[in-house]
């Protein structure tokens, strides 16, 4: 298999073989792992930490090199005779697409398998105009961003989808979705393979953009929760380094607990007192409106917080208490190391923020906010193709998927 080729079949992987040289190769996908930091090795190296014998290192070696995994990176330092060559690797060999679905709008980008970003497009959508329609302007950006990047649809590890409702993440559908109208069951996959016969991967966008902020700027954050204030509100909770999703892909669906100050005012989910009627940006819209200020969505509510607005202000302050006063529980039961603000009412900065903390920081225990960062996300607006991104790089980069690529390989040869 060339460097050009996909890393794993679209198609379920066949059975690992145990033994002979097919097994020996396939056990190729744990030794790669120890090349996911991008750090250079020797095979000297590679003995030393894995206790293999110098030929099975080798041997594996030269499996993952026929996939374009690792290559040459140059001579280590010499103590005399000849220098030992290095190994490390070539995240450039494959690219990935991220597509971030939102209520209105539609970000995708282009990103190599270590998730540097290559380009990105972002394009207005509205996710009520269905399935077929937003997923083919997907389709039309990410065919746009191959060809100005030079790259080829095979040279495609996989897409990662992000979606603004509940996903089964298991078939890639989205589960009765309260704001995207002909989507619930859809097969997203299988729409989008139609196209592009390689990984397709669909997950909730909060779950997404977790992983996306993590990976690209807390990556020794085992205990984190990121979350999105926007038209609505989520979090993706992370817990011993790894995404949470609950039993049946609903955890951390923040936007549907009951707050004190919502009691009377009724959610789109059919709920009374929901955190999202009171907090969101179209929530929050309304209220200003209805004092007299031109207030239509979130976007009109931080064009007035930077227009200096006090009643403005003081919404989005207020907004963050309620988010904290969620949290707060959050953090009793979670105990998180950070707690990441995204969406696009974080971009109010510390006036939402300080809200958040004034509540969360008042009502935990002292221990369990000690050391708790609360922190405005960096991502930013490529938070979710930048998770879109690693979900796909972990799945088609972990040991079982590269084994049973070279398993198959091995077969046909």
């Amino acid at each position: 298999m060339s460097s050009s080729q996909h890393i794993l079949p679209p198609s379920q992987p066949k059975p690992l073989n145990q033994g002979g040289t097919v097994g020996t190769l396939t056990r190729a996908g744990e030794l790669f792992q120890i090349f996911r930091d991008g750090q250079p090795r020797t095979r000297a190296e590679l003995v030393a930490l894995t206790g293999l014998a110098r030929s099975t290192v080798a041997a594996r070696l030269d499996a993952l090199t026929v996939l374009g995994l690792i290559g040459p990176a140059g001579e280590a330092l010499s103590s005399g005779g000849r220098p030992a060559s290095k190994v490390a690797f070539q995240p450039g060999s494959q690219v990935i697409l991220g597509v971030d679905l939102g209520a209105t709008h539609l970000l995708v980008g282009l990103t190599d398998l270590s998730g540097t970003m290559l380009a990105q497009r972002r394009v207005s959508a509205e996710i009520g105009l269905g399935p077929e329609a937003v997923l083919d302007l997907a389709l039309r950006q990410a065919e746009e961003l191959l060809a100005a990047a030079g790259r080829k649809p095979s040279e495609l590890a996989g897409i990662g989808i992000g979606l603004p409702g509940p996903v089964e993440h298991a078939s890639g559908k989205p589960a009765n979705p309260p704001i995207m109208p002909g989507w619930d069951g859809f097969d997203v996959p299988g729409y989008i393979q139609r196209s592009y016969p390689t990984e397709v991967l669909v997950d909730n966008d909060v779950n997404i953009m977790s992983l996306g902020e993590r990976a690209a700027f807390w990556p020794d954050a085992d205990e984190l929760l990121f979350v999105k204030v926007a038209t609505g509100i989520g979090s993706g909770v992370i817990c011993g380094g790894l995404l949470q999703r609950g039993a049946d892909g609903t955890a951390g669906d923040l936007g549907h607990v009951r707050v004190q100050r919502g009691a009377g005012v009724f959610c789109r989910c059919g709920n009374e007192g929901c955190l999202e009627a009171i907090a969101s940006g179209p929530a929050i819209a309304r209220v200003l409106n209805d004092a007299g200020f031109a207030a239509l969505t979130g976007e009109d509510v931080l064009a007035l917080v930077r227009a200096g607005n006090v009643q403005a202000v003081q919404a989005i302050r207020q907004a963050g208490r309620d988010v904290g006063e969620v949290l707060a529980t959050c953090v009793s039961m979670l105990n998180p190391q950070i707690i990441v603000i995204g969406g696009s009412l974080s971009l109010a900065g510390e006036h939402l923020l300080a809200g958040v903390r004034e509540v969360v920081y008042s009502r935990s225990l002292p221990l369990a906010t000690s050391r708790l960062q609360i922190v405005q996300s960096r991502a930013g607006a490529e938070a979710g193709v930048l998770g879109a991104s690693r979900m796909v790089s972990d799945h088609v980069l972990s040991a079982s998927m590269i084994d049973a690529a070279l398993n198959s390989t091995a077969s046909t040869d």
